[in-house]
């Protein structure tokens, strides 16, 4: 749960764990401003810079994040994208960093916007998109030392904070200290306010030149440093990133569903240039033009690899969606219940006393009627999740600066070529025809992958059917006000033209199946396997649906959706450079399976931060869970 906090009687807030301040005598605004920033050449350094990227040792109440984001906003010259990576191992209440920036009226809109995401915060790495997606805070839970040597990071700036180095050793120590070092580039700027000899030393054993700079008083020297080592440091391993960091440039991306479109907005924000090729009319004509989809996270007792994937997933697709589309007629965050229709909780025995319980709790008694199942049902809630209709969203993110969307596009193969630009990448139609030209390509077409790579992946097409029907006046009581998932899902109440609205259930998941569109046989074979999930699922729904599924008039029976979807062996999505020594430039992004609302933008997030270098927006270990590299 969030550290506890003592306030002193001028307001500020002290640690009991470590019996010191949170911040130094001048204040924590003057503090965050002239030691830090100030002290690390901002905002002059990143000047027309693309990106810059921040360590920071100690989170605390995020001054020093707040007053470097509110230096950002005020600059013309900023960088395109803001990275902020900050280590906490006792992360406070969003309610107390709220209070601390209250004193500070030029704070406020960005501490409550920073407020609404410090939520859910477990231990691990956690991505918050800030401004647009613009400011990107990186916020990593737990033991600081353990995250530096698990994560790979390199930084232009260090903001080297934290208790002092008597109440609080092991942040300033020489293994810290080192962990520090293998993160900087030559010439990284490092500033702190104590000058304590034995943090000098340490830095200078760690290959900085360190010098004492006047304080800010009443405080009389700061400390600044420079990373210029003697020594040419190791270049660490670094398998998840290609040879060189790519600088914005231009980009065909070739799939203009959920997955590409996560891939185009991403490096559109970071300012590259897109051009998205699909060989269908519109976005989103395959896959990701499901009428109605779940966003909501995965959970098992020992908190997998997939269900910590699928929170960040969830975190970054919700605040997409909040931003770029009109909820209760794109999305909505109506919470979901996941009924566990095998009786296993689903959640760890220590789940409700720690941060996780933002997330998911066990359903209430209130929850459980409201979804007319029987009380004493195993069942989860899960309070950051909901409905999203993914082609609303998938046009939305193809509609911002720097994409262009080409449709009708058929791609029939990749080839190299040279021109103006010097090696690039052509997308070649079925005649010989050049679509279009980059020195990068996303392949990003779902099935079609497997082809337009020479079939070097392994991907399994897996064809999915939804049943659904329009929602007459007396259902609209008797289904569940809230989507419900388990095995099968209910998702009811949404939206359609002239005022009516729509149910889902479904869908099938059929493997090695890719023909479309299905035939009357198999559509009824469909419909009932989804019609049996539903028994179980919700008995009560499928009683209320049972005339839907057996009525004959078209304007009353059970309607069908289906497409073909692909996944790889381990149902985990693949993202990466296919092959950096032989097909430089040529990238994958491919294989969501089911979960391409759940994962589909956090995949074009890792691509794009793969491709440019950057602090990646899960931890190193669930990177390499969805790395080509892994298979």
């Amino acid at each position: 749960m969030a550290e506890l906090i003592d306030w002193l009687d001028d307001g500020t807030p002290y640690s009991p764990r470590f019996g010191d301040r949170y911040h130094s005598e001048q204040g924590g605004l003057a503090q965050a401003r002239e030691v830090f920033l100030h002290g690390c050449g901002l905002p002059a350094a990143w000047a027309n810079r693309p990106q810059w990227r921040i360590l920071e040792t100690g989170f605390g109440f995020g001054l020093n994040f707040l007053v470097t984001w509110a230096a950002w906003r005020a600059d013309p010259q900023r960088p395109t994208l803001l990275h902020f990576v900050s280590l906490e191992a006792w992360p406070v209440a969003a309610a107390d960093l709220l209070r601390v920036a209250s004193t500070h009226p030029e704070l406020a809109a960005l501490a409550q916007e920073l407020h609404d995401q410090y939520w859910g915060l477990l231990p691990g790495v956690h991505r918050l998109a800030l401004d647009g997606g613009r400011v990107l805070l990186t916020l990593c839970i737990g033991d600081a030392q353990a995250l530096m040597r698990s994560q790979d990071w390199t930084v232009d700036s260090v903001y080297l904070d934290g208790f002092s180095p008597q109440r609080n050793p092991d942040i300033w120590s020489l293994h810290t200290l080192k962990a520090v070092a293998r993160c900087c580039r030559r010439g990284t700027q490092l500033a702190s306010w104590t000058i304590a000899r034995a943090v000098r030393d340490g830095l200078t054993q760690c290959g900085f030149s360190v010098a004492k700079v006047p304080g800010v008083p009443p405080k009389r020297d700061n400390l600044h440093a420079t990373f210029d080592p003697r020594w040419e440091p190791r270049a660490p391993r670094k398998a998840h990133r290609p040879p060189e960091a790519a600088a914005p440039s231009s980009c065909i991306v070739i799939g203009g569903g959920i997955a590409g479109a996560g891939v185009a907005s991403s490096l559109a924000r970071r300012g590259w240039q897109v051009q998205v090729l699909d060989k269908a009319a519109a976005p989103a004509a395959g896959a990701s033009g499901l009428p109605a989809g779940l966003c909501c996270p995965h959970t098992s007792p020992d908190d997998s690899t997939l269900s910590r994937l699928s929170r960040s997933g969830v975190r970054l697709t919700l605040q997409q969606a909040d931003r770029l589309l009109k909820s209760g007629t794109d999305w909505q965050m109506s919470g979901v219940l996941e009924h566990r229709v095998d009786g296993s909780s689903g959640l760890s025995p220590d789940w409700h006393s720690s941060p996780g319980v933002d997330w998911s709790h066990t359903a209430t008694a209130e929850l459980l009627q409201a979804a007319h199942l029987p009380q004493g049902s195993t069942a989860c809630w899960h309070r950051h999740a909901g409905w999203v209709r993914p082609a609303h969203l998938v046009a939305a993110l193809l509609a911002q600066p720097g994409i262009v969307w080409q449709g009708n596009a058929n791609v029939a193969r990749l080839a190299r070529a040279e021109n103006d630009e010097g090696i690039v990448w052509q997308a070649v139609d079925e005649h010989g025809t050049v679509l279009a030209s980059a020195p990068f390509v996303v392949v990003a077409a779902g099935p079609a992958s497997r082809r337009l790579t020479g079939e070097r992946l392994p991907l399994q097409p897996v064809r999915g059917q939804l049943s659904w029907g329009v929602q007459d006046a007396a259902m609209t009581d008797l289904l569940p006000p809230f989507p419900v998932n388990g095995d099968g899902s209910l998702v009811a109440h949404i939206p359609l033209d002239a005022g009516q609205h729509a149910w889902h259930v479904g869908s099938t998941f059929e493997r090695d199946v890719d023909t479309l569109p299905v035939g009357l046989a198999e559509r009824a074979v469909g419909h009932a396997a989804n019609r049996q999930r539903l028994d179980t699922l919700l008995p009560s729904a499928a009683a209320v649906l049972h005339a839907a599924f057996a009525a004959a008039h078209p304007h009353t029976a059970v309607r069908d959706w289906a497409r073909v979807r692909c996944t790889a062996p381990d149902r985990m999505p693949i993202v990466g450079p296919l092959d950096n020594a032989t097909l430089p430039g040529l990238w994958v992004c491919t294989a969501l399976g089911a979960r391409g609302l759940t994962l589909g933008l956090l995949c074009g997030e890792l691509l794009a931060a793969r491709l440019q270098g950057e602090p990646l927006p899960v931890d190193a270990r669930l990177a390499r869970a969805l790395a080509i590299e892994r298979l």
